[in-house]
C-alpha cells in the first residue's frame, strides 16, 4: 500500500504519538503533519524551538505564516497550497530560513502529499533537515578540498557541476558522491547555496548596491541575480535587504 494514499477519516489513524517521538531525537529536522489547510496535526520539538515556542501546543491549529512573519512564513504556505492543490511532492527544495539568533539557515525541504483513494490531496507530510557539513575537509581529498576553496574565493560564473568535478580532478560521479557524503547537497544545491549564502551577508552587511553583489557573486548580471535570490529565499534582494538589514 502507498503510504501517501490515506483517505481523510485515517490521517486520524496515522501513529502520529510514534513520529513525534522519533523526529523529537532529530533536532536538526523539523518535522511536521498537516490537514487539507495546512494546519499543523503533528510537530516535532525541534519546530517549535526554532520559531520561539516552548510547547507543541501552542504551534498545532496554526499554519506556518500564523507563526513566522514575513516571507519566512508565506512562502512554506505557499508550498502548502501548491502540494495540496496539485498533489505533486516537494523533494529536496533548498531554501533559506532564519534561525533564533538572527543567522540564515540553509534547508533541504521535503512535503509529501497525503492522497485520498481517488486521487485528491487531503493533508502533508514532511520535514525540514539543517544542511551542515558533517565532516571535515582533512577527511576529504585534498583536490576536492582545493576546489571548493577555489570556487568560494573566486565564485566564476561559469562554475557548473561538471567544471567544479573538473577543478577536482574528479569524475564527475565520484564528485557528486563526494558532495553529497560532506554536505549532504547535490553540486548545484551546493553552488547555488554558497553564492545566494554570500549575497545574503552583503545584503546584510553591507551597502553595496544590488548589482555590485550580483557581481561579487558571480552573477552574470542584476536580473539573474534576483530570480535566483527570489526562488532560494521567496524574497527579492531589495525586500530581503529592507526587511532584515541590521
Amino acid at each position: 500500500m502507498d503510504p501517501t494514499r490515506l483517505s481523510p477519516p485515517q490521517i486520524e489513524s496515522v501513529p502520529i504519538p510514534v513520529l513525534e517521538q522519533l523526529f523529537d531525537q532529530v533536532p536538526d529536522v523539523a518535522f511536521f503533519v498537516k490537514d487539507s489547510s495546512g494546519r499543523y496535526l503533528a510537530v516535532n520539538q525541534s519546530l517549535v524551538e526554532r520559531h520561539g515556542f516552548h510547547a507543541k501546543a501552542e504551534v498545532l491549529g496554526k499554519n506556518p505564516a500564523e507563526i513566522c512573519s514575513g516571507d519566512f512564513g508565506r512562502i512554506p504556505s505557499e508550498q502548502d497550497r501548491q502540494v495540496l492543490r496539485t498533489g505533486y511532492p516537494i523533494i529536496d527544495h533548498l531554501e533559506m530560513q532564519w534561525d533564533l539568533s538572527g543567522k540564515p539557515v540553509w534547508c533541504l525541504t521535503t512535503k509529501l502529499p497525503l492522497l485520498s483513494d481517488s486521487g485528491q490531496a487531503v493533508g502533508i507530510v514532511g520535514f525540514s533537515k539543517d544542511v551542515r557539513m558533517a565532516v571535515e575537509l582533512a577527511s576529504v581529498p585534498p583536490s576536492f578540498a582545493r576546489a571548493l576553496e577555489g570556487f568560494e574565493k573566486n565564485l566564476p560564473p561559469d562554475a557548473s557541476p561538471s567544471w567544479l568535478a573538473k577543478q577536482s580532478k574528479m569524475p564527475p560521479h565520484r564528485f557528486a558522491r563526494t558532495m553529497k557524503m560532506v554536505f549532504g547537497l547535490t553540486p548545484t544545491q551546493y553552488i547555488a547555496k554558497t553564492r545566494i549564502g554570500l549575497a545574503s551577508q552583503l545584503l546584510l552587511h553591507t551597502d553595496l548596491s544590488i548589482s555590485e553583489i550580483a557581481q561579487k557573486c558571480g552573477f552574470y548580471d542584476h536580473s539573474a541575480f534576483s530570480r535566483a535570490f527570489k526562488k532560494s529565499t521567496g524574497a527579492s534582494p531589495i525586500d530581503f535587504r529592507r526587511e532584515w538589514k541590521e
